[in-house]
């Protein structure tokens, strides 16, 4: 049995802004059937701590109230201040694997994980996300009597410097683990000035470019890529795309230094919480063999976002509203979408001027385009088993998640041919829908010309109601739980806890 202690700002069920959580949360369960026993540690926001620890156990005709998590490890001093490492459950199936890093001094605030109520991040994210990879590297390196690890799984920037501590500063009386680096998303790197250096408690080596210096500054994402046995991404097309400097944000060189240890491994998605048999979020349940009960889905959404009921293709996007994500393109080619007969259900909140243009759209086709800013999980799961094709223009996409979900619920994904989405889609050509292999659309190049292509190739395939069946169905079909992808990562730990020292791969203290 491997044990790995997973590192992370968030995950499900407990905190989420976006697909960084569902990985979080949704990796420890299903790897455990691949020999890997894994503990999920993130950070102690008030939400997290609300639902910490067991629920209130009945007793006789009345509940006992259930006792405060226990305490694991204490911190005197963490960055400004004391904190304390309690234990926990991710979910009630699976008592004992979630470790909550409770620092009031950092965590302790309104407002999301990252930012204050206006939306501007906290000015001290660098001391809050130092201090959680300092504590994961604590954590990983054995300073909790009775929790021993063999491996270290970082994910995104803010846990990026764990790797760097475990490199050179590793806690005393600990000893060395290897550490996994995961890129959920390139562009959020997390650099800081240098002045915060002499305050992160790593020795004078550690400012250096094979340590966390970059291009003067401290750069979190780029401490744990250079000093992290193995890197991951999730998806293999973005594995090779950060490889160059359209993808790389600068890091590409970097990238390219660390060969055959940076791979890529496609997200699963959930098929307990996404399953369209038994969503009891959903207006009515269907599956592959029985797509006629799904018309009840898409009526029930004509009617919940207030659309015109046809029909015509009806059209879904769930996603945040920036420039990565193509909803620039979006509001572009809304006039060509209605021409076509098309309807437009929104679900998102992002750019303060994107949002502005999708509301005069909207305004513009009333009863053909219709808004909902902001997040509901439950109406992205009405939307996925209502909407007939969920449209995903992003310029890049390490994985993506929506598409997933819309293949797992008959929704078929109008995709950017890029990151995760070349890789999970396969495009509808005449070959593809003649093998029965097709399950949506992909266009190349994020402009108005081949987005609106896009579009009128899915309204023609909806027209032709067999195709659509098929490739609906086809789509379905597809296995993206997280069996294969758990298997993936198990072997990927196996590699590094077997044998620590490959080619390419840093080297901890210590060894030889």
């Amino acid at each position: 049995m491997i044990r790995v202690l997973s590192l992370a700002s968030e995950a499900v069920p407990l905190v989420k802004t976006g697909g960084l959580a569902d990985v979080v949360g949704a990796l420890p369960h299903a790897i455990a059937a691949h020999g890997v026993q894994m503990s999920v540690m993130i950070p102690g926001y008030p939400q997290v701590l609300t639902r910490l620890g067991p629920p209130a156990v009945k007793g006789k005709g009345k509940a006992r109230k259930a006792a405060a998590p226990p305490v694991v490890h204490e911190w005197k001093d963490l960055f400004g201040g004391p904190a304390r490492l309690v234990s926990g459950q991710l979910d009630g199936d699976h008592a004992g694997d979630l470790l909550v890093l409770d620092a009031p001094h950092l965590f302790n605030r309104d407002g999301s994980p990252y930012a204050d109520g206006s939306g501007r991040d906290w000015i001290d994210n660098w001391r809050r996300f130092a201090a959680l990879s300092r504590a994961g590297a604590d954590v990983a390196g054995g300073v909790v009597e009775g929790l021993t690890f063999d491996l270290l799984h970082a994910h995104d920037w803010q846990a990026g410097l764990a790797p760097a501590y475990l490199k050179f500063a590793p806690p005393a009386g600990g000893r060395s683990v290897p550490s996994i680096m995961t890129i959920h998303n390139m562009a959020f790197q997390g650099y800081y000035p240098a002045d915060i250096f002499p305050r992160l408690g790593l020795p004078p080596e550690a400012w250096a470019v094979n340590g966390v210096e970059y291009h003067g500054g401290v750069g979190f994402l780029k401490a744990g890529l250079e000093s992290a046995y193995g890197i991951t991404t999730v998806s293999p097309t973005y594995a090779l795309e950060i490889r160059s400097p359209q993808f790389g944000m600068g890091l590409e060189g970097l990238i390219q230094s660390r060969g055959d240890n940076v791979r890529g491994i496609v997200n699963g998605i959930d098929a307990k919480e996404w399953d369209p048999s038994k969503d009891p979020a959903i207006a009515a349940h269907f599956s592959a063999r029985a797509l006629a009960k799904r018309v009840a889905n898409k009526r029930a959404l004509e009617k919940e976002f207030g659309l015109d009921r046809d029909d015509g293709p009806l059209f879904i996007v769930v996603s945040r509203l920036t420039w990565q994500k193509g909803m620039d393109v979006l509001c572009e080619v809304l006039d060509h979408l209605v021409g076509l007969g098309g309807r437009l259900a929104l679900l998102g909140t992002g750019d303060a001027a994107l949002v502005s243009e999708l509301h005069r759209g909207a305004a513009r086709h009333a009863g053909r385009v219709s808004l909902r800013i902001g997040y509901d999980e439950a109406l992205a799961h009405r939307m996925q088993a209502g909407g007939d094709a969920i449209l995903v223009p992003s310029r890049f996409e390490p994985c993506g998640l929506t598409q997933l979900y819309g293949l797992a619920y008959g929704c078929v994904p109008v995709v950017a041919r890029t990151g995760g989405l070349a890789d999970t889609v396969v495009d509808a050509n005449l070959a593809a829908i003649k093998a029965g292999a097709a399950t949506g659309i992909q266009f190349a190049g994020v402009d108005y010309q081949n987005f609106a292509l896009g579009i009128t190739r899915a309204v023609d395939l909806y027209h032709q109601q067999d195709a659509w069946t098929e490739v609906r169905r086809a789509g379905m079909r597809m296995d993206f739980s997280w069996n294969q992808s758990a298997a993936a990562y198990a072997a990927l730990y196996r590699n590094y806890v077997d044998q620590p020292s490959v080619e390419g791969a840093v080297n901890l203290p210590g060894d030889q």
